[in-house]
């Protein structure tokens, strides 16, 4: 079952859902509009390895923004750290940045029940598109588990800012 927007305030408030800072204009009829950080990290290497750790280099995004260039692997991060230990939390890309083009997390939008971060957002444009820090950039909805719930202690636990892939951990 997916909370309401009236019940994610109420969860909020209740600190059953975790979002730092909180803002209710950003509040929608059933999710929550989260907005850019203010860095992305860009892979250096054009071959990726999953194998291999993976060297990036650091953009500051500026007022003035940034133009994504098509077919490359853009990381980026939400302002806001989210997360809860009782709902299971679902990011997709905003529908307006869609129609340009922009797929934001098409491969990872389900985050695991009790991960609390500034989660780390993976975008790829079709065609160039300027992004600005602090945009809404994306939503995310809380879903309600059933079953037991084990929460989540993995690798990118408590990140703060964008993470590249630690993939190479899982070959060991």
């Amino acid at each position: 079952m997916i909370l309401t927007g009236t019940e994610i305030c109420r969860q909020t408030a209740l600190r059953r859902i975790e979002i730092a800072p909180f803002c209710h204009g950003q509040v929608n009829p059933n999710s929550y509009d989260f907005r850019l950080g203010p860095k992305l990290l860009v892979y250096r290497n054009h071959l990726l390895d999953a194998r291999a750790p993976q060297p990036t280099a650091e953009i500051a995004l500026p007022d003035s923004g940034f133009v994504l260039a098509p077919d490359k692997v853009y990381l980026g991060s939400t302002v806001e750290k989210m997360g809860s230990d009782h709902y299971v939390p679902i990011i997709r890309g905003k529908s307006s940045l869609g129609r340009l083009g922009l797929f934001v997390n098409i491969t990872a939008d389900l985050i695991d029940i009790g991960s609390h971060n500034q989660w780390t957002l993976q975008f790829h444009a079709v065609q160039p598109l300027r992004i600005y820090p602090g945009m809404r950039i994306g939503q995310v909805t809380f879903w309600t588990p059933e079953g037991e719930v084990k929460l989540y202690d993995g690798k990118y636990q408590g990140s703060v800012g964008p993470r590249a892939s630690e993939s190479f951990r899982d070959f060991s």
